[in-house]
């Protein structure tokens, strides 16, 4: 019985890799439904970034700091991990690199939608 319990234990920890949650959720927010962080806040990509490429330097990082990924990150369904200007690993949501906004100051807030004509709210 204790064999098939650790056999049991194994097999789940082996396999939980392949069903890792995606690392965003959906959120209303006043601008409609779309995808936030773990805090609520909302997620944007930029029209100058290349798939799996971001284009966003060290001034555009200040107001608007990559999606970071953690070092364990893997890629699930269409979230994949790139490399930020910096050379840190961050999200990409279908290929595109995405962002949160300085001043998106609580949940929900989605200011930077539209912003320059080149931010979009990842829906």
């Amino acid at each position: 019985m204790k064999l098939i319990f650790i056999t049991g234990a194994l097999v789940t920890l082996m396999t939980m890799g392949a069903f890792a949650a995606e690392p965003a959720k959906m959120m209303d927010t006043q601008a409609g439904r779309v995808f936030a962080d773990s805090k609520g806040m909302t997620l944007y990509t930029f029209d100058k970034d290349m798939k799996g490429k971001s284009a966003c330097a060290a001034d555009c990082m200040k107001k608007w700091p990559p999606f970071m990924a953690g070092s364990m990150a893997k890629p699930s369904g269409d979230w994949s991990v790139v490399k930020s200007t910096a050379g840190t690993d961050m999200w990409a949501y279908k290929g595109k690199p995405v962002y949160t906004f300085a001043m998106d100051k609580k949940p929900g807030d989605a200011k930077g939608e539209g912003m320059g004509g080149v931010w979009h709210m990842v829906k």
